[in-house]
């Protein structure tokens, strides 16, 4: 593999539908639950709305949109109890990566997302955080030719437990979310 920058990364795998992925732990500020977004109006489909963490309005993206996945399935309605009130705020499983654009060189300008400094925080809802690896863990490869994916989003391909996974580039996944 010729991108050196991965070779010593540190990676955070999860999971988008049927689809692995991976992004550098580095770019990842914090995992929270999957939280309700307030819809910004006039915002692409692929923007999920903003949430407040922490007293930050951080634009949210839905990692399925971005990756260009089918719909997940509509889970069933639970059906109504007399003990549970009904929330019209119902929390979506899965989680949200709170992801710090403007590391490792990554474009800063455009708006969107929440300034940290020089670093912008943006959302991206995944199903299932799977886990963390050493890049020396796994052997990363570079792969562009794989079905269903938009080669300019794969940095590299890797496995583990034998299945295999894509290291997303997430500057070319979010940075045209940002500046839009």
């Amino acid at each position: 593999m010729t991108d050196g920058s991965l070779v010593s990364a540190r990676l955070l795998v999860f999971r988008v539908g049927t689809l692995a992925c991976a992004a550098e732990v580095d770019q990842v500020r914090e995992i929270l639950p999957r939280l309700p977004t307030t819809r910004i109006p006039g915002a692409p489909p692929v923007v999920a709305g903003l949430v407040n963490v922490r007293g930050t309005l951080v634009t949210v993206v839905e990692g399925w949109r971005a990756l260009g996945l089918p719909a997940p399935p509509t889970p069933p309605t639970p059906p109504p109890s007399a003990s549970a009130p009904s929330s019209a705020l119902e929390v979506a499983a899965g989680s949200t990566l709170i992801l710090e654009m403007g590391r490792n060189g990554e474009s800063t300008e455009g708006g969107g997302g929440a300034e940290k400094g020089s670093h912008r925080l943006l959302g991206f809802t995944v199903d299932e955080v799977l886990d963390m690896l050493a890049a020396g863990d796994t052997t990363l490869e570079e792969r562009r030719d794989l079905p269903g994916v938009d080669p300019t989003l794969v940095r590299a391909v890797g496995r583990r437990n034998g299945d295999l996974f894509i290291v997303l580039d997430v500057a070319a996944l979010l940075g045209p979310i940002l500046t839009s």
